[in-house]
């Protein structure tokens, strides 16, 4: 995984500075209106961090000190609740990996995944259901273990973990939010896609399209 690393988070700024109106927009019906400018900041101080650093050398122990300067990076930097969710998501995620050793590419993938749902969910006391990122990651990482146990590439799963997640982001539109700053608002959370589980798709399909090459 260590060697698309780098040209994911790139990626992903890039795609989360595109996105970043459209996520605010979001945002602005049921949350505090900054979500995207929040993860725009973010990502492009995770960007200036990999400036000049080889994150494809060193193996798994290099990804994951990488990993988790990308979320100690969006926890100082993102302002609300995504920056310690998505933060505290990749720091178990590079715990992971740094564990990982011997295991297949696939198989990381879907433990990193799986690491970071756990912190995510853990962090936030959330499940699915309830209009949050995780109606996106907790799909994402069903697919990408189901993907893998059946013998998935790379490529495969994380297509897999994408294709899950932007359908459980559209799958929160007729959701009641029970968490977060949506929660306030009652059944008027009901009608609109929720921003963190949107963004959550965001960075698995620029994952999806790292590893296959686009």
């Amino acid at each position: 995984m260590h060697d698309t690393l780098s040209a994911w988070l790139r990626l992903v700024a890039e795609r989360i500075h595109e996105q970043a109106p459209a996520l605010t927009a979001l945002d602005q019906r049921i949350g505090d209106g900054d979500h995207g400018t929040n993860l725009d900041r973010g990502f492009t101080a995770v960007v200036a961090a990999l400036d000049g650093v080889d994150v494809g050398a060193g193996g798994n122990e290099a990804a994951a000190a990488v990993l988790k300067q990308v979320g100690r990076t969006l926890i100082s930097t993102v302002g609300g609740a995504a920056g310690p969710l998505y933060g505290t998501g990749f720091i178990k995620a590079a715990a992971a990996v740094g564990a990982a050793n011997g295991a297949g590419p696939a198989d990381q993938l879907v433990a990193a995944l799986d690491a970071a749902v756990v912190g995510i969910s853990g962090l936030g006391k959330a499940t699915t259901g309830e209009k949050t990122m995780l109606d996106a990651l907790i799909p994402a990482l069903d697919a990408g273990r189901a993907s893998a146990a059946a013998g998935g590439s790379t490529i495969d799963v994380t297509r897999a973990m994408a294709d899950a997640a932007e359908a459980g982001a559209v799958a929160t539109i007729p959701l009641l939010a029970t968490k977060g700053r949506a929660s306030y608002l009652g059944e008027r959370s009901i009608g609109h896609q929720d921003p963190g589980a949107t963004s959550s798709a965001l960075i698995l399909r620029a994952l999806a399209d790292s590893v296959g090459g686009r």
